[in-house]
């Protein structure tokens, strides 16, 4: 079914990624500052910075981890240019021996992290940067936004995908996403979540997803009859998708059967899109006039203002719908638009750190997380320290060995799609569920990981007065 709905939305070929502009000066100033501070001070020693998400939003079951492979390629590639160096000299704070250092900059870290596409819960590491501590601070704003964003709105996706029970999912969500970055970045999210398509080209060539699109209202109205419009649209793109609710839906769908007699066997127009009005009734009438005029191969595909909860609704009554084209609600995740994401030290020359701060929580030391499944079906994970070996399966793997280099290749956006594909489907069918699951699934921390916490939470209060 896939196949056969996207087909006629026009794929393109692949691409490669492209770095953000500048990605270097992608930091809040106090990083900067604080990185001068270490620097200045000596202080180069081995750090450890845990990212994770703190609590879970309220409407979901579980986050999608996403964008390490992008946060790989920035650091692999990051670099203080002249232009960076001279605006940063220009802030009259950074003195000449810093700005050197900065000039001759490398990120010389090591990084562990689960792999795109993993499920995970509050309080797990995504990622764990190892690295001297002013390099490692830096990236803080860096980090927390690639890996935020795709996470995010992969987690947002997988809800979509979920609720479409097979049907493909195309993002149509560019143009009201909260800037271009996003966009590119939520289009390749998407892909790895379960979309098929997007309908952004930036992002088909930078990711090499497949990109899809119809047509809009305005070629429509651009001609004299909705008849003509479709017969031209028709010649030049054979196998296209028509938008039929320009003037009048049910009048659409008739001239699209009159233009099926008028070509004979040259018709190959693969399906109609709904985008307004009451898609239960529309796109049940629409699968009537095909049928009746024995159209059955025309796909109906609908669009406009949704999102998990209405796809769910749509085919709970039954909808005769074949696939759908999401956008703003997925863009934007509105309805968990945040993450309660953290980027922590959390062991500094080899002691561990924490802070004592109310809700705050900080799990010290380098940590692993252990995935334990019954009959293939994951039934609790452990936060342990990184040098325990507890049953399950760990989840977090170096991916960058120190001196910045990457250790394993940049997986294709169809290897990371069939790897989140079969970690969501190892998840219990009440996580993959849009309602809240009944009991949550459950994260233990190890006693030794507990352990160090109690002692390091005494030392830190120790420092009280």
């Amino acid at each position: 079914m896939e196949q056969r709905a996207i087909r006629g939305m026009e794929a393109m070929p692949p691409g490669q990624p492209a770095p953000p502009a500048q990605p270097e000066l992608f930091a809040d100033l106090y990083e900067l500052r604080m990185a001068r501070a270490y620097h200045e001070l000596g202080m180069r020693d081995e750090a450890v910075f845990s990212l994770f998400v703190r609590r879970l939003p309220p409407a979901r079951n579980y986050l999608l981890a996403c964008g390490v492979e992008d946060l790989l390629d920035i650091l692999g590639a990051l670099r203080f240019g002249p232009e960076s160096v001279d605006y940063l000299r220009s802030l009259g704070e950074f003195p000449e021996a810093f700005l050197a250092w900065l000039a001759g900059f490398r990120f010389s870290g090591a990084i562990r992290a689960v792999p795109e596409g993993t499920p995970v819960f509050a309080e797990e590491p995504l990622l764990e940067v190892v690295a001297p501590i002013a390099e490692a601070q830096m990236i803080e704003t860096l980090a927390m936004n690639v890996i935020g964003v795709q996470t995010l709105l992969a987690s947002k996706a997988a809800r979509v995908v979920a609720a479409a029970a097979g049907r493909p999912v195309v993002d149509f969500g560019s143009r009201r996403a909260q800037g271009m970055d996003a966009a590119v970045a939520g289009a390749r999210a998407f892909h790895i979540a379960g979309v098929a398509a997007t309908s952004n080209l930036l992002a088909g060539a930078r990711y090499g997803i497949p990109v899809a699109g119809t047509m809009a209202h305005s070629f429509v109205q651009a001609f004299d009859s909705e008849a003509e419009a479709f017969r031209a649209f028709a010649r030049l793109y054979p196998e296209t998708i028509l938008l039929v609710d320009t003037y009048d839906t049910a009048e659409g769908v008739r001239r699209v059967v009159a233009l099926a007699r008028e070509l004979g066997d040259a018709f190959r127009i693969r399906g109609v899109r709904l985008d307004s009005g009451d898609l239960l009734a529309v796109s049940r009438e629409t699968r009537a006039i095909l049928d009746a005029a024995g159209l059955q191969r025309v796909q109906v595909f609908a669009s406009g203002g949704l999102d998990e909860a209405k796809i769910t609704g749509l085919l709970d009554a039954g909808a005769p719908i074949d696939a759908f084209g999401v956008g703003t609600e997925m863009s934007v995740s509105g309805d968990a638009p945040a993450l309660d994401l953290a980027y922590k030290l959390t062991c500094y020359a080899g002691v561990g750190r924490t802070k004592l701060s109310a809700g705050k929580r900080i799990l010290p030391g380098s940590k692993q997380v252990f995935r334990c499944t019954e009959n293939g079906v994951a039934v609790g994970d452990t936060i342990a320290r990184s040098d325990e070996r507890l049953p399950g399966t760990p989840l977090l793997r170096p991916v960058m060995q120190a001196g910045g280099r990457r250790l394993l290749p940049r997986p294709s956006p169809a290897e990371a799609r069939r790897l989140a594909e079969a970690a969501r489907m190892a998840l219990p069918a009440r996580l993959r569920a849009l309602h809240p699951a009944d009991p949550p699934y459950p994260v233990a921390i190890s006693d030794a990981l507990a352990a160090e916490e109690r002692e390091v939470r005494a030392r830190a209060a120790s420092m009280l007065p």
